[in-house]
């Protein structure tokens, strides 16, 4: 696993099926408190602050923003490791949203995670063989072959030698433990998987072996995701859909080839702008948007268009009076002038070359 694979163009997209996933105005809001025995809230963190997205059966749908914009919270609302403030989780047709812990087994069979860090994910104490089929014995499920042989299927599925049954996480290295962590949560045959920035923890000389692998099983089992990541690169060769997250919101939303020719959010431009290009002697080089100032607290955005204070176009094209809009109005995640939804009230309209 020390050699650097490339990552495999993106494969056809299983076939279309219903909306498997639809999330609607979902908001989580960590408050803020003062005083040791009588805790008075004084504000909010504003880590998600009601987004809109849908995902259809076995599509994959990337997740993307700078590290504080709300992904990796967005995720564990999904899953229900976070109790949502507002908003409704629909899955599969059924509402999740503030369903009890103990009627959520179903949903949770059905919609699993892969963690970030591969190291802190597994139990250290646990064999690898215990990990992947603890899962199965909390749901009741007993495979006919047994749940060691299950174990060890799920262990060469994921490209790792079913030997390794009876070994330690502390045994493997990052990109294998990583591969366990996919194991353990194909384990109950879910129909989504949250992957919260499944390589960013790896090398990159073995990133890409993980996410094709990934590809593999979304082909092979129809497996929907949503694909958390701050890489633009990865998301491209993964994901069907894109959807960029800033500072709580969703600005924009469009399929892959949209998204990455015409961005039509400036923060989308600004991102896309700092993916290293494939060509390094190309005659013509993307032009490298640099945003200046750091981005808001999430306890107080700003107000109107929370991308203006960083925003290039709000400092140097806008009139005034356009400059007063985005500062009063909060621009809605909407199709405009015929293109992909975008939260901006003065869009891009010039394709990137």
């Amino acid at each position: 696993m020390s050699t650097t694979q490339p990552i495999r163009e993106p494969q056809a997209a299983p076939a279309p099926g219903g909306k498997l996933l639809e999330v609607t105005g979902l908001t989580k809001h960590f408050p803020i408190k003062t005083g040791v025995v009588f805790q008075r809230q004084i504000g909010a963190v504003r880590a998600v602050d009601g987004i809109d997205f849908s995902v259809g059966a076995g599509e994959s749908l990337g997740l993307v923003g700078e590290s504080g914009c709300g992904k990796s919270t967005t995720g564990r609302l999904i899953t229900r490791l976070l109790e949502p403030t507002a908003g409704s989780i629909v899955f599969d047709g059924e509402d999740i949203t503030h369903k009890p812990a103990v009627k959520l087994r179903q949903a949770r069979k059905n919609v699993q995670m892969i963690f970030q860090d591969p190291y802190s994910s597994l139990n250290p104490r646990h064999t690898v063989g215990t990990i992947i089929e603890t899962p199965m014995r909390l749901n009741g499920i007993e495979p006919p072959q047994g749940l060691k042989k299950r174990a060890q299927e799920l262990l060469e599925t994921v490209g790792l030698n079913p030997e390794h049954y009876n070994r330690y996480p502390s045994e493997f290295s990052g990109g294998q433990r990583q591969r366990i962590g996919i194991a353990r949560a194909l384990a109950l045959r879910p129909k989504l998987i949250v992957a919260d920035e499944p390589v960013s923890a790896l090398d990159v000389s073995i990133q890409a072996q993980v996410v094709n692998l990934l590809q593999d099983l979304q082909r092979e089992f129809g497996i929907a995701f949503v694909f958390i990541a701050h890489d633009l690169a990865v998301v491209r060769h993964f994901s069907e859909r894109v959807a960029v997250m800033y500072l709580g919101r969703i600005v924009e939303i469009a399929d892959r080839e949209t998204l990455y020719a015409r961005p039509r959010h400036p923060y989308t431009r600004a991102l896309l702008s700092a993916v290293p290009e494939a060509d390094p002697d190309a005659v013509e080089r993307r032009e490298r948007i640099r945003l200046t100032g750091d981005v808001p607290s999430p306890i107080d955005p700003p107000s109107g268009c929370r991308f203006r204070t960083r925003c290039p176009k709000f400092a140097q094209v806008l009139s005034e009076d356009e400059r007063t809009a985005c500062m009063d109005q909060e621009p809605e995640l909407t199709d405009r002038a015929g293109g992909n939804p975008v939260a901006c009230h003065y869009p891009e309209t010039v394709e990137l070359s």
